[in-house]
């Protein structure tokens, strides 16, 4: 029998208006367990033998939203979203936190799985063994909290008139895009509740490329059985217990960090990362605790560490601007990044953020780009359509921001991503503007910085990372390091799927595993067989990339340049990342990870992780 599963895939073919219950074999489960990992292996079956060929904003991609077989019963349910990304042209495994994925396995499903593309916008409600293929025309267009309460509001009602014996219907879960998704920009994010967002990879983009609006679900079954239900409920007591005593987490969330980071740890950008050392405390965790929050716990199922807050702006001139209280990333790139240190003007670029359905990383990211370029006389207020992008300027950047999402102007480059749109605005000026650059593989680099070496990323974590940089998917050694500094570690969160802030011992996954699988499925196993084949193909499929952008690791497994410049000012002043110790170390990894001398994965490699067709696709001799 299996446990922890649904056993059951729905599939939607959109240009066909098909749809299908597909079963799981338990041997595809067991190999490949859930989440990121179960995605890259769907995804390759699929594409893998075109990979080059396919547009990821066309209609051929495949989009997922994936569960873990831990879901719903380890605290702290995720969703994972994948498929090729339009900013890497490879496979990330994106994590979103919410009710869907455990609504979505009490619906009778592992996850969703959509092909070809809608001739008019839509979007999918399914409840339980009942699913549409539903009119989203008076959706489309509206903005994320917009789009919330308006199919909320429909699908209650529609649940309401076909069940009336269930009485009153508790709210649906919802993934959903906003209109950065529908003009399908690489760096839209896909969102759940009001606030949180699947950013990196640009999965927004291909929601809105299949004119898919949103996926709404709202499961009554039972969650499936486990294999021992006592062991599962001693393990949820053991995390919880765990989560309770990090109160740091508790009280503040990761927001807390939002000062610290700069000023303990000279790693937060500012200024595009110009510096990564401030002393604002005008941006400490308690100044938004005392004049922005409403609502201090405030967690997603089955949570014990309730790390969300309620931020609202109840006067001044962004009053109305609601979201989660920013975390610690959205704090650093869309405040310190931009030059702003006061809680309100943060909140209101990150409400603007989710409102548009931008990645909040992503979009703070480019714009500190955009605003470098502005200051060092590359880019002008014409070519900015008028814009006088100054740093801290909240309103410049809101507007920059509502561009982007709406591919208007110099939005319509900005929205292509950081890299290609540094490729873009170095051939329109003539400038090599690649120096201004923090990212990796074409993706936005986390908000961690590598030169004062006090933070947990090191100069292997974005350069070697088979997804850029995702700072939730870090590489580093040994493999089987600790949870944030190896990315073998990461996939496991990933791959259950779990919140990681409520992983604090690693080992408490693999019994975890066996209480509700069955299956023992030990740390030597993860790290030998499972983790490194999902690796395998998230590699291979960045190395062949297509079809506008590829990367060759021989120049592209490389930090940003302003990485190797010292630091300019605070305690860590003078402190740089070392280009020849760095060589050094990725040489290492390329061995550990079964990669040779160009970070190719050898054939020897591939064939003992049974990657046959990985090999292939890589073709002999390899000529990446």
């Amino acid at each position: 029998m299996l446990y922890g599963y649904a056993g059951k895939m729905l599939e939607v073919d959109l240009s066909r208006d098909k749809i299908e219950e597909k079963t799981c074999s338990e041997d595809l489960l067991r190999q490949w367990v859930g989440g990121r990992s179960l995605a890259a292996r769907i995804l390759w079956s699929r594409l893998g033998s075109r990979w080059q060929e396919i547009d990821p904003l066309g209609p051929e991609n495949v989009f997922l939203a994936l569960t873990g077989p831990l879901t719903g019963y380890y605290p702290g349910a995720k969703i994972i979203i994948s498929g090729k990304s339009p900013q890497s042209n490879g496979i990330l495994g994106s994590a979103i936190s919410g009710e869907f994925a455990v609504e979505l396995k009490c619906a009778g499903y592992d996850g969703v799985v959509v092909e070809g593309a809608a001739k008019n916008p839509v979007y999918l409600l399914i409840k339980d063994d009942t699913v549409e293929i539903r009119d989203a025309s008076n959706v489309w267009g509206a903005d994320g909290k917009q789009t919330l309460r308006l199919l909320m509001k429909e699908t209650r009602d529609e649940l309401s008139k076909r069940w009336p014996s269930k009485g009153l219907w508790k709210d649906a879960g919802i993934l959903y895009i906003g209109p950065a998704g529908e003009n399908k920009t690489r760096i839209a994010a896909v969102l759940q509740k009001w606030s949180h967002a699947a950013g990196y990879g640009g999965y927004g983009g291909v929601m809105g490329s299949k004119n898919l609006k949103a996926i709404v679900v709202k499961g009554t079954n039972a969650m499936p059985l486990v294999a021992d239900q006592a062991k599962v409920n001693d393990l949820i007591r053991e995390v919880c217990e765990d989560s309770f005593a990090h109160d740091d987490l508790r009280r503040w969330g990761t927001g807390h960090a939002g000062y610290s980071i700069g000023a303990d740890m000279s790693s937060e950008p500012v200024r595009n990362w110009q510096e990564e050392w401030h002393d604002e405390k005008s941006f400490g965790v308690d100044r938004f605790e005392e004049r922005v929050w409403v609502k201090r716990y405030w967690g997603d199922y089955g949570c014990p560490t309730t790390c969300l807050k309620l931020a609202v702006l109840r006067e001044g001139p962004y009053k109305g601007a609601i979201t989660d209280n920013p975390d610690y990333e959205l704090q650093a790139y869309l405040g310190t990044n931009l030059g702003i240190f006061t809680p309100e003007e943060n909140v209101y670029l990150v409400a603007k953020a989710d409102d548009l359905g931008l990645d909040g990383i992503t979009a703070g990211n480019i714009m500190g780009f955009a605003a470098e370029l502005y200051q060092r006389g590359v880019l002008t207020s014409k070519e900015l359509d008028g814009m006088d992008l100054k740093w801290g300027d909240a309103k410049a950047f809101a507007l920059l921001a509502e561009r982007i999402a709406g591919r208007k102007g110099i939005g319509g480059i900005l929205a292509e991503g950081t890299y290609r749109a540094a490729v873009k605005i170095g051939e329109m000026k003539d400038v090599d503007v690649m120096k201004y650059l923090i990212q990796s593989k074409g993706v936005a680099i986390g908000a961690h910085g590598i030169r004062s070496g006090l933070d947990y990323a090191s100069d292997l974590s974005y350069s070697c990372s088979v997804q850029g940089g995702d700072h939730t998917s870090t590489a580093g050694l040994p493999l089987d390091g600790e949870l944030w500094k190896s990315e073998l570690s990461m996939m496991v969160a990933d791959s259950g799927v779990v919140c990681a802030f409520n992983v604090f011992d690693i080992d408490i996954i693999w019994p975890f595993f066996k209480a509700v699988t069955g299956w023992d499925i030990t740390r030597e196993e993860w790290y030998n067989s499972i983790a490194l084949r999902t690796v395998q193909i998230q590699r291979a499929a960045l190395l062949l990339g297509g079809p506008d952008l590829k990367w060759d690791p021989k120049i592209h497994d490389e930090n940003p340049q302003r990485f190797y410049e010292p630091l300019p000012n605070g305690p860590k002043a003078g402190e740089k990342a070392d280009r020849d110790k760095f060589y050094g170390r990725r040489k290492e990894f390329y061995a550990a990870m079964g990669w040779d001398e160009n970070g190719i994965p050898t054939s020897e490699t591939l064939q003992r992780l049974a990657l046959e067709d990985v090999d292939e696709a890589l073709g002999k001799p390899r000529k990446i």
